[in-house]
């Protein structure tokens, strides 16, 4: 069976954000980048189904300008046998990336497509339900346990309410949440060997899907700063002071 994963180039998750001052976005010069928190869980469970004999290729592939091609590097050190990159400079969003997963899906006969369940830059969560849509095949989101027997897939997934499980026939779509697994540590072996896998580069045209506009971000801007605490000694002065803040 393959598997075929999206991972994406975004701001390091260690990294404090800054709006630009202009608003027009954050400060990306000089910024560590790395790969989707979420996708590295995606990837790290495709290898795994592969070590339990349920997968025979995992193919990693990414939408974005020449900088991914490193995104794509750790994904094939992480285990991948192989790599897509959908070049495009410019900006990408969900449906667009939807749209080109999708045809990218179905050009390579995979039965399972595993993505993160969201992007830590814009938090969207939607690409995986999009691509899911568009090829009209079962979904399941926020899978913290994947068992693939055969044909079907069983999902643990976390809702609101505890746990859900779900059975789904292949191909499918799954996003991946966090308590899922914890991606292995990547060994320099890995990381040398990476460098000799194939990646193939394609455009969005070449897939058959233009770039669309469908939101405008009109400004960014940091969050209110905190108001600074106020030590009380006691319960009747805290009492006090939510009175005064009109919040009892």
């Amino acid at each position: 069976m393959k598997v075929l994963v999206s991972v994406k180039r975004v701001v390091d998750y260690n990294v404090r954000i800054q709006v630009k001052s202009d608003g027009s976005g954050v400060v990306t010069d000089g910024v560590k980048f790395s790969m989707n928190p979420f996708d590295e869980i995606a990837m790290e469970e495709a290898v795994r189904l592969r070590e339990k004999g349920k997968v025979t290729e995992i193919v990693a592939v990414t939408i974005g300008g020449a900088k991914n091609e490193e995104t794509l590097r750790s994904a094939l050190a992480f285990g991948a046998d192989r790599a897509i990159h959908i070049k495009e400079e410019g900006e990408v969003q969900p449906l667009t990336a939807a749209k080109a997963f999708a045809a990218v899906l179905k050009k390579e006969g995979a039965q399972l497509f595993l993505c993160g369940k969201q992007a830590i830059d814009d938090d969207a969560n939607q690409t995986g339900q999009m691509v899911a849509s568009l090829l009209d095949i079962a979904q399941a989101t926020f899978a913290s346990k994947v068992e693939v027997d055969g044909s079907k897939a069983q999902i643990t997934r976390e809702i609101d309410a505890g746990l859900e499980t779900l059975e789904v026939d292949l191909p499918a779509v799954v996003s991946v949440d966090l308590r899922l697994n914890e991606p292995r540590y990547l060994k320099l072996p890995d990381i040398m060997k990476a460098k000799k896998k194939p990646i193939e580069t394609i455009g969005l045209g070449d897939v058959g899907v233009a770039v669309e506009a469908g939101t405008k971000t009109v400004k960014v801007a940091p969050p209110p700063a905190r108001a600074k605490g106020v030590m009380v000694k006691t319960v009747d002065e805290l009492v006090s002071a939510l009175k005064a803040k009109g919040l009892v």
